[in-house]
């Protein structure tokens, strides 16, 4: 957890959110991350994505399990999906969603429009095409030799 405080520190002194993640398996760092929003021009560059990006490069899978995320602040709706889609095993975290609320860093508002109705969310969505969509799922079920995850 230090390791990931000290990386958020750092990270405002060069110009970063103040946001550190940690990947550890099997008691030894697999990767870092830290917030690169601002500085690389790219919403998704959080802390706890940015490490996964880098541990799933790491260890040549897709897959997580058995490792272990240490981040400087409770993981951002994004972010938590992230963790859950890689399969990470635990999460350790130092500042609260509320601390970083308290800085400007709210997604209260996020975690409320994922349980409205989509035509009821803030930003215009309205589903389309349907049908012609479904190909895809189509396709994907009857592939035999898919990659499941």
């Amino acid at each position: 957890m230090q390791q990931a405080i000290d990386l958020s520190v750092e990270n405002v002194k060069n110009g970063g959110g103040p946001f550190g993640a940690v990947i550890v398996k099997d008691g030894k760092v697999v990767a870092t991350g830290v917030n690169r929003v601002t500085a690389n021009n790219d919403p998704t560059a959080h802390a706890e994505v940015s490490a996964i990006r880098a541990a799933c490069q790491q260890v040549h899978d897709f897959s997580l399990k058995g490792c272990t995320i240490y981040t400087s602040c409770e993981p951002c709706p994004m972010c938590l999906a992230a963790i859950y889609w890689a399969g990470i095993d635990r999460i350790y975290y130092g500042n609260t969603k509320e601390d970083a609320e308290s800085i400007n860093f709210g997604d209260k508002f996020i975690y409320e429009e994922i349980w409205r109705k989509p035509e009821e969310r803030s930003i215009p969505t309205r589903m389309l095409m349907r049908d012609q969509a479904l190909r895809a799922f189509r396709d994907w079920e009857n592939k035999p030799d898919k990659v499941e995850y």
